[in-house]
């Protein structure tokens, strides 16, 4: 019969096990596997972090994404990046799939060469099935005086100088071509314009209008080309240059890129040459 001290012995051992046990069954949670919202994104874009490096974390980790259309404005007033804005919205309909009745896929699965939130093209008679993005150059705005055309609710809309290094763009392309528009969420194809831009020694420039809204002001039309676009999915819209378009610089603008009245800022556009 086992004395005293042999049974003490014998119940550490056996806590000591049935401890082991349960931290290898329920381990505790570590950092990385922390559930990340919209709040962690902005911290992560704020200390500096590349945005591939943060695309990653989305996929990697659990997340819980609000990405209704105020979201999205918010994101973007934060420095959030348009890729990065993208990720989280995939994150967000995987989740909501997992969640629901069925698998919910991204907009743009049906389109081959669209992965992202951005412009795209495809050239007329084209056998290519594959949309082609177009990269984005900067542009650097400044504020106009010559024109203060609308107040609305007390805000004054202010025509805007738009200037881009370097007077021809690297991608020519057709009369006839299609180009497809990949929106974010809550975003119309109207709210995008595309500009004829005016060549100088060194850059290319057009006018526009804070907010990309355009209202009596002429000379914030000067630069616009109308366009209509024909919905094919969630977000995705096509249209086409028609074939009496003049040969030029040419600037796709997205929406939100001029927001900062009385001072400077830089934004994006996606540009194009029609040579012929």
């Amino acid at each position: 019969m086992p004395g005293p001290r042999n049974l003490v012995l014998s119940g550490s051992f056996l806590g000591c096990t049935l401890l082991l046990s349960a931290a290898l069954l329920f381990p505790r949670p570590s950092s990385a596997q922390q559930v990340m919202d919209n709040d962690a994104i902005v911290r992560l874009t704020e200390a500096g972090l590349n945005e591939d490096i943060i695309i990653q974390t989305i996929n990697a980790q659990p997340g819980h994404y609000a990405t209704g259309a105020g979201d999205l404005i918010t994101l973007k007033q934060d420095g959030v990046s348009e890729k990065v804005i993208a990720a989280m919205i995939n994150k967000a309909s995987a989740a909501s799939g997992a969640n629901g009745a069925g698998v919910v896929t991204s907009p743009a699965a049906s389109f081959a060469g669209v992965d992202e939130i951005g412009v795209y093209y495809k050239k007329e008679n084209s056998k290519a099935d594959k949309w082609t993005a177009i990269e984005p150059e900067i542009v650097n705005y400044k504020s106009g005086g010559w024109v203060k055309s609308t107040v609305t609710q007390g805000i004054i809309k202010e025509d805007r100088n738009g200037h881009i290094d370097g007077n021809a763009s690297q991608l020519v392309l057709s009369r006839g071509t299609s180009f497809l528009l990949y929106v974010p969420d809550g975003v119309s194809p109207v709210e995008y314009q595309l500009l004829r831009l005016r060549i100088n020694s060194n850059n290319r420039e057009f006018r526009s209008q804070t907010g990309g809204v355009f209202h009596s002001s002429t000379g914030a039309q000067r630069d616009n080309v109308n366009f209509t676009a024909e919905k094919l999915a969630p977000r995705i819209y096509r249209f086409t240059l028609g074939h009496d378009a003049a040969k030029g610089e040419y600037g796709i603008l997205p929406p939100g890129m001029i927001n900062a009245p009385n001072a400077s800022r830089a934004g994006k556009i996606y540009t194009f040459a029609i040579i012929e």
